[in-house]
């Protein structure tokens, strides 16, 4: 029996600035009996409840979005919850030409500077899984459960500088709904969330093959319907995801974007088995990657070959120059 895990969720239940996190936390209420804790973060005690394994769950109610004040709450974080498993923060999602009817789920990162988070696959895998179980049981079939690339989004709110992501040792992801008021508004949508908070540490019990995505598009598709498959007794396990976009402005064709790409991999926890890449990825990419699998050992493969997973590990379908399979990379933790 695995020893109990501990995850941490933040909530601004501010409904002027996030119109999600509230909802959620309400229907978290009517589902768990939530017990108060010592901790008091802006005036509201921490609350938590443990599952059947001795899992602990924490729920941190806030003033702000976490990373809108990243000065603030980064030294708090750490103070109570860098020893936990997983976090996660419950947010809204919008923007132009979003989609709608969306529960999606991203790693943090600022690709553009090469500051990653801890990334851990298989706890980001076990929440879309139940998101995905718990939508089709609400009858939600408006709603697509889906991945997002990784971003951080204290960026656009000027939220601090993208050095402080990694400071946070906890796997961080952020769990949103999207991306129009009448989904935010969706107490059903709401409670899906709130139900499947609980499930990050069930697994389905499939090995994992970690990989690093590269290329596409912010929602890309390939990417997220990889996290559904399962072959032989085995799944893949996504985590980190660079869109093409972040690649352009990053500059991750020059000297710094190997660097860059070797600090993603390194935190991604338990290392990755390879390294799929969407192609319309251009050339200058493509060989900064093909690098990567070369020094790593690792088939670095079109998005295409998702779908026949099965072959991916066989040399004779891996893209041209990334030589032999050797052990998977799993990265030197300090």
């Amino acid at each position: 029996m695995s020893l109990p895990k501990k995850a941490v969720y933040f909530f601004c239940t501010n409904p002027d600035i996030d119109p999600v996190a509230g909802q959620v936390f309400n229907a978290l209420q009517g589902i768990h009996r939530l017990h108060e804790t010592s901790i008091i973060i802006d005036d509201n005690p921490v609350l938590k409840y443990s599952d059947y394994e001795e899992n602990e769950f924490y729920f941190v109610k806030t003033h702000k979005v976490i990373c809108h004040d990243y000065n603030y709450y980064l030294p708090i974080m750490n103070r109570y919850f860098s020893g936990f498993d997983m976090a996660g923060l419950i947010t809204w999602h919008d923007g132009q030409n979003a989609p709608d009817g969306i529960l999606s789920v991203h790693t943090t990162g600022d690709v553009d500077s090469g500051h990653f988070g801890p990334a851990n696959p298989e706890y980001m895998r076990n929440l879309l899984l139940c998101l995905e179980k718990n939508r089709i049981e609400a009858g939600l079939d408006d709603y697509r459960v889906t991945t997002e690339a990784t971003h951080w989004s204290g960026i656009i709110h000027n939220g601090g500088d993208p050095d402080m992501i990694p400071a946070f040792p906890v796997p961080l992801v952020d769990i949103e709904i999207g991306s129009t008021q009448a989904r935010w508004s969706d107490f059903s949508a709401a409670k899906v969330i709130a139900q499947s908070l609980g499930g990050v540490f069930t697994n389905d019990g499939n090995k994992l093959n970690n990989l690093l995505c590269v290329g596409g598009v912010h929602f890309e598709p390939a990417f997220a319907n990889a996290v559904f498959q399962t072959w032989d007794g085995n799944a893949f396990g996504i985590s980190h995801i660079i869109a093409n976009q972040w690649l352009i402005t990053g500059q991750y064709e020059g000297e710094d974007g190997q660097a860059k790409l070797e600090g993603c991999i390194n935190s991604i926890q338990g290392g990755i088995k390879g390294i799929a890449f969407h192609d319309n990825l251009k050339g200058a990419y493509k060989e900064q990657i093909r690098m990567l699998g070369r020094k790593y050992g690792i088939p670095v493969f079109k998005h295409q070959l998702l779908r026949r997973p099965q072959d991916i590990w066989d040399k004779g379908t891996w893209d041209k120059g990334t030589g032999p399979l050797s052990q998977p990379h799993s990265p030197t933790r300090g």
